[in-house]
């Protein structure tokens, strides 16, 4: 009988007792690694699968993840109680302008851009509608209808870049806030729309000069930052 010692082909039960001991051993161990083998194939498949399904939900949760930023940016709804206004005029003029509205959602303006920042007293209109033109948001507020940790909760709430914050006299509400061609009277400084309309309107396409500089311009007196 040809010798076993060498073969690692497992050995069925009923034919280990014609092998010696050597042999049985040699069988025993045959079986342990042709078991061993088939789990190491089985894990591989399941590593397989696992690794083929985490990349595809990996996949799925990136485009919802991708889909999420690009439509948190603007709302899917109409935000309530803004007005636009269509063909503005923007040509830089000297002096004092007469705007349709309050505070100036755009119009003509002064040729010099006010520096977007933070203001404890009211600023020229003619400067801030140029800052607009450049795509700023700007933040009106009723000094007399709010308190000093509304007026500091606002300040928080502004953009750091881009944006214009300062008291206006007779406003129709407590906080008005104004983009190029665009305006919301917002109930306090707590009212939800204010973020909707920054997402909405902040660098918005619909300025004449979106990107354009809102610093190295003028400053107006009250800038605090």
């Amino acid at each position: 009988m040809a010798s076993r010692d060498n073969d690692s082909t497992p050995v069925p039960p009923s034919a280990r007792k014609d092998l010696t001991v050597k042999q049985q051993r040699e069988a025993r161990r045959a079986e342990k690694v042709a078991v061993l083998k088939k789990q190491q194939a089985k894990e591989k498949r399941n590593r397989t699968i696992g690794i083929t399904v985490g990349a595809v939900a990996a996949v799925a949760v990136l485009g919802l993840v991708i889909t999420s930023v690009v439509t948190s940016g603007r709302p899917d709804e109409p935000i309530a109680g803004v007005q636009t206004f269509d063909d503005l005029t923007a040509t830089h003029v000297d002096g004092t302008v007469d705007y349709d509205q309050t505070p100036p959602a755009g119009g003509d303006h002064n040729a010099a851009w006010l520096n977007c920042g933070i203001y404890e007293q009211p600023v020229p209109n003619e400067n801030a509608v140029h800052s607009l033109e450049h795509g700023a948001v700007w933040v009106t507020y009723d000094a007399d209808a709010l308190t000093t940790g509304d007026i500091d909760a606002l300040r928080e709430a502004v953009p750091e870049t881009y944006s214009v914050l300062s008291p206006f006299d007779d406003l129709p509400s407590p906080v008005v806030i104004s983009a190029w061609g665009a305006q919301l009277e917002l109930d306090g400084v707590d009212d939800p729309r204010m973020d909707d309309f920054i997402d909405e309107f902040w660098q918005s396409p619909d300025a004449p000069e979106p990107g354009a500089a809102c610093v190295q311009g003028v400053d107006a007196p009250g800038r605090i930052a």
